[in-house]
């Protein structure tokens, strides 16, 4: 059928570069905001972030290419703002610093907010699904410890995000699952479980979580054999 034809028609080389510039400037837009030290700001990267990646999910190889530049990689963004940890030192942003009637001592930066530490893990949890390296680099700013500390201090909502976004970083990625084997995070899980006031979606993690935990060390077991 020609309706199907055009359908399945895989793109040109031409129309492959313009999606590919299309997806480099949704990237750098968004990762110029993700980087930004107000939280309404970080918050409209993210988004900007999150539509690029449902984009790149037509043609996952852009997406792909795209993280092997440095300017474009974004889970080095995520952790370094909106999944950082706040610090002492972070400045204390003022409507006149905003305004700019007062100069600012320190860099501008306000901590991240609950809606942007869950926007920030959905986009952590699609770079990990669409491109397998994301995984490991998450591994490199110690994410599974990163995410299980969200888990164990956050609310519901941060709680349901954690949970994707860890499955995402452990499949496929021995570093990240060694990781969720040393934190303890099975039985951080379960302690969780065990408060009756959490959700169906919670208590399902634990089980998908063992299962793949016992199903990595099964095919570990055989290949030594």
């Amino acid at each position: 059928m020609p309706g199907a034809e055009a359908g399945a028609r895989r793109p040109t080389a031409s129309e492959r570069r313009r999606m590919y510039r299309d997806l480099a400037l949704s990237l750098r837009c968004g990762l110029r905001d993700a980087a930004a030290g107000l939280s309404f700001l970080r918050l409209r990267g993210l988004r900007a972030l999150l539509r690029a990646l449902r984009s790149a999910d037509a043609d996952l190889g852009l997406f792909r290419d795209s993280q092997a530049i440095r300017d474009l990689q974004v889970v080095p963004v995520l952790f370094e703002h909106s999944l950082r940890k706040a610090s002492g030192g972070d400045a204390v942003v003022t409507v006149a610093q905003v305004l700019g009637m007062e100069p600012a001592a320190a860099r501008l930066r306000n901590p991240a907010t609950d809606s942007e530490v869950v926007l920030a893990l959905r986009v952590l949890q699609g770079c990990c699904l669409l491109c397998q390296p994301c995984a490991a680099a998450a591994h490199r700013y110690n994410a599974v410890k990163v995410v299980l500390d969200i888990l164990m201090t956050r609310g519901i909502l941060e709680q349901r995000a954690c949970l994707d976004t860890l499955l995402a970083l452990l499949v496929d990625c021995s570093e990240n699952q060694m990781d969720f084997k040393e934190q303890y995070g099975l039985n951080k899980i379960a302690d969780i479980v065990k408060d009756s006031d959490r959700d169906d979606h919670v208590k399902m993690f634990r089980v998908s979580a063992s299962l793949l935990w016992k199903c990595k060390r099964k095919l570990w077991c055989g290949f030594q054999v």
